[in-house]
């Protein structure tokens, strides 16, 4: 038992007075190591960078990608959607900073292959021994590599291995890394000092769209000067109209000149081509920012959202992905069909090359209001495999990237002989719907001048068409008929030129049609364009009347593409309204809630005399179903009566002809208009059967709306 004494002493020590200043002990220790937690992770981070005591810490400024608009077709159909994805970015400042550098990055490397994903690495040397110069160097990878040579004043003609020795000793590689390793370390280290170097590149991507599995990797790691981004990545649902979609890539310093003064990041992704780049002001949004802590190891502390991103607006275009994939599919097959022919019957003579397709186009146009529903062009590319394939791409002699649609520019052939009866019913006053020409067979008033010319006919049988009035020749394409017309146009060769542009103004040649997307504006045979093709002082630049009869019959200096004869076949259809083409039908808001913007049918020029209009259309009745139409052999019997005009171009140093097509339907109603041009494709009437199977797909085949899961490929 305790004595009396111990029990008095206890009590005592657990006095009120003894306990309460514990309680005040206790408290004043809690309140500093809560002060000390809330300098730590409240007040310190708000605080950094305007403290000099508090250098270990940095601060930095991140972008947050903001969504990019989708696109779809007329009838909703996905073409293009981004997908939430994350990259692997290296930090220069941090990583320049330590001793670890080599070591993070050589186990970033080989983290990034164990886990089956790819880096980027764009150092122009061989990754294996012997070591060499990339022979494949891009303009881009040269200019860099040569800027890197001037800032740290390296001999340019330097061999590859003083370089890498030289590069070695510059990053402080340990002399017991084998050469591999060191290889990997210098083109990583290399890419981060070059944007340093040259400022304008855009931040350097160790790795894009890597896996959640190695984003939770290099957190855990936490690797100096290793951070990974949120972004967004571009991807296409379909594999057609990829010169019409368009893509997205890294701005170029030039682009970031203009797009830099909108507030983009220099890391950000624009449209190049097509819609992507038409339509880059809806489709972007606005990236959002955030501020990032990071102490000095490189361990992210904490963010802070400053500004909140917005998505950018869906646009829909107006195109019909059903008639898009039948317009390639026919221009494809006829050109296969038509190049296997040639190959087995191979060339004429052991001295004949065999002249085989090398590309062409389709243009499908709604005739009521210029929209474009489909637009193919030959050979194609795979935008969903772009990347992969760019190298092959861009060094293939057919030129896929080339968007003909738009960009080919073609002599039209006979297809031009509406410009000029126009023309001529306008301006020479014996010109009627029923005046006779005779057709004689030569057109020889120019042959002692060096320039004749004559119809098929007379090539194969030394006689003419005879007597033919203007609907008639165009039914037979009569080339004497449109060599009289134009001999006889006022006020001599050039004037004659002048009218015949004029005319084909009027009818959408030779001037840009109003598409969203970039095109060329073509070229019009006219004096002061012909001297410009030639040196200053070359006779071959002054225009004769030779020149003129060329372009009235279709041949000569004329160059047009195929998207501009879609609109003159058009606008020959719908009586005379040249309208300016779109391929923007609706813009909607990020949310679907609004709509921003729909396309109205806007009419650019309407051609008055509709009594001569309706003499070309009769005329391009006639190549279809008339008796000696160069057409009727495949639409004199179609179901829907079609107008059409044949064309085929003779080329200078080439035994196989240009195809062209133009063509609208039906003949008695007019809904669309269609222009082929097909590159060596021999003829006009070669290639009209890719405008019937077109015709087949539009009149007879239902409509078809295509839905594939998100993020999947329409079937």
């Amino acid at each position: 038992m305790r004595s009396e004494k111990e029990i008095n002493n206890m009590q005592k020590m657990y006095a009120p007075a003894r306990i309460a200043f514990i309680f005040i002990i206790i408290a004043v220790v809690l309140t500093i190591y809560v002060s000390a937690m809330y300098r730590i992770q409240v007040y310190m981070p708000r605080t950094i960078g305007d403290d000099p005591s508090t250098r270990h810490f940095t601060t930095r400024t991140s972008t947050i990608p903001a969504a990019r608009g989708n696109i779809y077709d007329r009838n909703g159909v996905l073409l293009a959607s981004g997908r939430p994805s994350y990259n692997i970015k290296l930090d220069w400042r941090a990583l320049r900073g330590t001793t670890e550098a080599n070591d993070v990055v050589v186990e970033l490397v080989y983290a990034t292959m164990d886990a089956g994903l790819t880096y980027n690495d764009t150092f122009p040397v061989t990754r294996g021994a012997p070591f060499e110069y990339l022979s494949g160097m891009s303009t881009v990878q040269r200019n860099r590599l040569d800027a890197y040579f001037e800032y740290h004043s390296i001999d340019p003609e330097i061999t590859v291995s003083d370089l890498l020795a030289w590069m070695h000793n510059h990053y402080k590689i340990d002399y017991t890394v084998g050469i591999l390793d060191a290889r990997l370390i210098i083109g990583v280290r290399y890419e981060l000092e070059i944007r340093a170097i040259v400022g304008s590149i855009t931040p350097y991507i160790f790795a894009s769209d890597v896996s959640t599995d190695f984003i939770a990797y290099v957190e855990e790691r936490g690797l100096t000067g290793v951070y990974t981004e949120s972004t967004y990545i571009r991807e296409y649902h379909t594999i057609h109209a990829p010169h019409l979609l368009g893509y997205v890539g890294a701005m170029t310093s030039e682009e970031y000149e203009i797009y830099g003064e909108l507030g983009y990041p220099m890391d950000a992704l624009v449209g190049k081509v097509g819609a992507e780049y038409a339509f880059e002001e809806y489709l972007h949004g606005v990236e959002g920012e955030q501020t990032v802590w990071v102490d000095e190891d490189g361990t992210v502390l904490r963010f802070e959202m400053t500004k909140e991103p917005q998505p950018g607006e869906h646009i829909t275009l107006t195109l019909d992905l059903g008639l898009q994939t039948a317009a390639e599919h026919a221009l494809r097959t006829q050109i296969e069909k038509i190049n296997l022919e040639r190959v087995e019957a191979g060339p004429k003579n052991d001295e004949d090359e065999l002249e085989l397709i090398p590309g062409g186009a389709v243009v499908v146009l709604d005739i009521k209001s210029g929209e474009m529903l489909a637009g193919a062009s030959f050979p194609t590319f795979d935008l969903t495999k772009l990347s992969e394939d760019w190298a092959t791409l861009n060094t293939d002699t057919n030129n896929p990237m080339l968007n003909r649609v738009t960009h080919g520019r073609y002599t039209p052939g006979s297809t031009f002989k509406m410009v000029t009866a126009l023309t001529a019913l306008r301006h020479i006053p014996s010109i009627t719907r029923y005046y006779p020409i005779n057709d004689i067979g030569e057109f020889d008033k120019y042959k002692d001048r060096g320039f004749s010319a004559s119809c098929p006919i007379f090539q194969e049988s030394r006689v003419g068409h005879g007597p033919l009035d203007i609907v008639q020749a165009l039914e037979r394409s009569c080339n004497y008929y449109f060599l009289q017309v134009s001999d006889w146009f006022p006020e001599g060769a050039e004037n004659g030129a002048r009218l015949l542009a004029k005319t084909a103004k009027e009818l959408g040649l030779g001037i840009k049609t109003g598409l969203e997307i970039t095109e060329s504006a073509g070229r019009l045979a006219l004096p002061e364009v012909k001297v410009l093709l030639y040196p200053e002082g070359d006779t071959r630049g002054l225009w004769y009347s030779g020149d003129t009869l060329q372009a009235g019959f279709g041949q000569g200096e004329n160059r047009f593409t195929p998207v501009q004869l879609a609109n003159y076949a058009a606008t020959i259809g719908n009586g005379g309204a040249l309208y300016s083409l779109s391929i923007l039908r609706r813009v909607t808001s990020s949310d679907f809630s609004e709509i921003i913007y729909t396309h109205k049918p806007e009419i650019i020029h309407q051609i008055k005399d509709t009594e001569n209009i309706e003499i070309l259309q009769e005329g391009m009745r006639a190549v279809a179903s008339g008796n000696f139409g160069t057409a009727r052999s495949i639409f004199k019997d179609y179901h829907t009566p079609i107008a059409a005009k044949t064309g085929t171009v003779q080329l200078e140093g080439r035994a196989a002809n240009d195809g062209v097509f133009v063509c609208y339907a039906p003949a008695d109603d007019p809904e669309i208009a269609i222009a082929i041009v097909v590159q060596k494709g021999g003829s006009g009437k070669a290639i009209m059967d890719i405008a019937r199977m077109i015709f087949d797909h539009y009149f007879m085949s239902e409509s078809t709306f295509y839905t594939a899961p998100y993020g999947e490929m329409i079937p």
